[in-house]
């Protein structure tokens, strides 16, 4: 069994991160971002990113450093709340922008880890999300055609990986991160816990290591939270 495993983030990037490639990077909001190595994408200044995330971080953290860096030219992503430096280069024009219903996205890149280059869906049907795409009845109902996205490199988080590079997610950080490890040529993983290979129920991976390329250790993890705010109830 091959061990996949990488001294750092730095490591695990060479010979990957170059110049106008297209990335994937997992999360949802704050959670489950691949924070290593998103600092290690900073560190090698490639540039002329196009990025595939739900998101592009929040202010002053994950995706947004890069975004600050001036390393990403288009963002392919569901969600811009929360980050006023997504909202400002889009809207003058520094940045390009692909907006995707969440649940499109999603299978996008389902569809992008299976194969399946194109497939059908109702959401969108009648909007802006439509324009420019072929649509199609079936049984009454009109669908749009949505393309598979699939990415040069995916940079994901577990919980943890074994030396072989199977992956095991926790809680809310089990959302984009297991099919985005399907849809990159090089996939690279970073763990907080990582393990000898055999020690991983088979049953409880998320992510077999046949989609893994590249396994590091992650370290000081901020694990920061979206907070719930609210308002005084009415009298």
């Amino acid at each position: 069994m091959t061990d996949k495993l990488y001294p750092d983030a730095d490591a695990a990037l060479e010979g990957v991160a170059r110049d106008g490639i297209t990335i994937m990077s997992g999360g949802f909001g704050l959670v489950g971002n691949p924070e290593n190595l998103i600092d290690a994408l900073k560190r090698a200044a490639v540039r002329e990113l196009t990025v595939i995330s739900n998101n592009c971080g929040a202010d002053g953290f994950g995706l947004w450093q890069l975004l600050a860096n001036g390393q990403i030219r288009k963002m392919i992503s569901s969600y811009i709340g929360d980050n006023k430096l997504f909202e400002q280069l889009y809207l003058s024009g520094d940045l390009e922008l692909e907006l995707n219903p969440q649940g499109t996205l999603a299978e996008r890149i389902r569809a992008g880890g299976a194969g399946i280059p194109a497939f059908y869906t109702a959401t969108g049907v009648g909007t802006v999300v439509a324009e420019g795409k072929p649509t199609e009845e079936f049984d009454g109902r009109f669908y749009v055609r949505e393309r598979w996205l699939r990415a040069d490199l995916s940079i994901v988080r577990a919980y943890k990986a074994d030396l072989a590079g199977n992956l095991v997610y926790r809680k809310t950080a089990r959302n984009f991160n297991p099919p985005m490890a399907t849809a990159g040529r090089v996939t690279i993983a970073e763990a907080e816990h990582i393990v000898a290979t055999g020690e991983l129920d088979p049953d409880c991976i998320h992510t077999p290591g046949i989609y893994v390329d590249r396994v590091i250790q992650g370290r000081n993890y901020e694990k920061r939270i979206e907070h719930l705010t609210t308002r005084p109830r009415p009298a």
